[in-house]
């Protein structure tokens, strides 16, 4: 836990000059979330949704076998209310034709940009203007975070803080000279 959290902090405090958050996704250590969650936060990171019960996301996948966003969006929304479910939606876009699509359906809770240009998410800011939350989500790294956060966007979701981290050496053995 001292790599994430080390890890979340290093990251966080990179992108502190602008509004943008780091924030971890469920891919975690199987039998550890609760703890490689709280690392994160300790760290200065926020938690995505804990699990697939307190947060819908629409993936490409689902959006696909819908037939497209607002489609997925108004079965979800239909689901949700029909099992008087309160829970926030999330969609994940791929383009700006999408956000665009998104926006339009009123539907989403806060919109995934995922694997965009940095170009393309300061457009995305733009034509947002704010209304909604902006997640980057997709191959963000040590060398690109800066750029990412100053596009304008409020999360910066990275997986890597709970699968890839390298763990401190907290040894309390004593150095020999």
């Amino acid at each position: 836990m001292s790599g994430i959290a080390t890890r979340t902090h290093q990251l966080q405090k990179m992108i502190a000059h602008t509004a943008a958050k780091v924030m971890d996704t469920r891919k975690t250590s199987p039998n550890s979330r609760i703890i490689e969650k709280w690392a994160v936060s300790i760290g200065g990171g926020i938690n995505h949704r804990f699990a697939l019960y307190d947060m819908v996301m629409l993936k490409d996948n689902h959006i696909d076998y819908a037939g497209g966003i607002t489609n997925a969006l108004s079965a979800c929304r239909s689901y949700l209310k029909e099992h008087n479910l309160n829970l926030k939606v999330e969609v994940e876009t791929r383009n700006l034709m999408e956000l665009e699509e998104a926006l339009a359906s009123g539907m989403a809770d806060v919109i995934m940009l995922d694997n965009y240009s940095t170009a393309d998410m300061q457009e995305a800011v733009i034509r947002t203007g704010g209304r909604i939350p902006l997640e980057a989500s997709g191959n963000i790294r040590e060398n690109t975070i800066v750029e990412v956060a100053e596009t304008g966007v409020d999360f910066i979701s990275i997986g890597a803080l709970t699968h890839s981290y390298k763990s401190l050496d907290l040894s309390l053995k004593a150095i020999r000279k």
